[in-house]
């Protein structure tokens, strides 16, 4: 694996720390690898009907 350093606003790591909490995923690295792999197959399920721009999620 290759390590990849970005900045998150807080308010998102404390959610994704919530989710670490509640044993919904061993820790934040694997819950921020879980929402990559999300966006890859969802934007993979649209590539059909793509116009060229990028659906990036809004903050």
């Amino acid at each position: 694996m290759e390590r990849v350093t970005l900045r998150i606003p807080k308010q998102q790591i404390d959610e994704v720390e919530q989710l670490v909490e509640t044993g919904e995923f061993p820790n934040r690295s694997e819950a921020i690898r879980s929402a990559v792999r999300e966006m890859i197959n969802e934007q993979a399920e649209s590539r059909p009907e793509r116009t060229g721009k990028r659906n990036w999620a809004k903050v």
